[in-house]
């Protein structure tokens, strides 16, 4: 009888969420500070070359705040990126990974759109560049993956009925679902609507279904999803990656470890 197979998060988890916040604005420190009270992880998309000015984070701000979470490419001066030209383009998105990467001690592989503005040519460019996903600011209302990583829609802004949603996340708990927001952590300072995000941090926290995630962890561990090996009829499945992938197999978890070849 053929087996029902379905993929999983990390540890077994049914779940995901995902929190992402632009600029590297001075709010972040109140943002990651309830982040780091309820153990959930965000990805940061800073551009580089404002740093210091205005009310953005100080450059040797960036390494200690940001840690245990990702830090990841919003543009070096946050351009339209369908305003300027391919050489500029480039060197936006290079001059802005190579300083964040200086800053953080690790390869910076994902962006924001600035101004959520992106067009055939950006999506060119970023592949050529290393760039492996880019959020968008297109909500789609729904808990779920991108077809493509580099136009990777959230499911809403932290404006957008969040604890509503938040709600309904957790009551349906279906498989392999996603819930991402985004935002900008100055919003909260200028609608003084902090609690809502300490509110919505209290209500999803500590979950054993869901995986609390950045933003590049969800993109590598799809990546080792996709590059499992299934038999023909699917009673086999190795995992040539270098990271443990977990399945869903007749409803009970499967853990298959790196390198391994397992019998379903």
């Amino acid at each position: 009888m053929r087996k029902t197979i379905s993929f999983m998060y990390p540890e077994g988890k049914i779940q995901a969420l995902t929190m992402s916040y632009d600029d590297g604005v001075i709010e972040d420190r109140q943002l990651v500070d309830i982040f780091n009270k309820y153990k959930i992880k965000g990805s940061f998309h800073i551009n580089a070359g404002l740093l210091g000015n205005g009310n953005r984070l100080a450059s040797q701000e960036i390494s200690g705040l940001y840690k245990g979470h990702e830090i990841s490419c919003h543009g070096f001066t946050h351009p339209y990126f369908d305003r300027i030209s391919r050489p500029e383009l480039v060197r936006e998105i290079l001059d802005d990974r190579t300083e964040l990467e200086k800053l953080s001690g690790y390869p910076v592989r994902g962006l924001s759109y600035p101004y959520g503005v992106w067009n055939t040519e950006t999506l060119e460019v970023l592949k050529s560049l290393g760039i492996v996903y880019s959020r968008t600011t297109v909500s789609t209302g729904k808990f779920i993956l991108p077809d493509n990583f580099l136009e990777w829609h959230p499911t809403c802004h932290h404006s957008d009925k969040l604890m509503e949603r938040a709600g309904q996340f957790r009551k349906t708990a279906r498989n392999f679902s996603l819930l991402y927001v985004w935002g900008h952590a100055y919003e909260f300072a200028r609608q003084n609507n902090w609690e809502l995000m300490e509110s919505f941090c209290k209500f999803i926290a500590g979950d054993e279904k869901i995986w609390y995630a950045t933003n590049i962890e969800i993109y590598d561990y799809i990546m080792i999803m996709k590059h499992l090996e299934f038999s023909a009829d699917c009673t086999m499945v190795k995992n040539p990656s270098a990271a443990p992938a977990w399945l869903l197999v007749d409803g009970a978890p499967v853990k298959i470890m790196p390198g391994e070849l397992k019998q379903l």
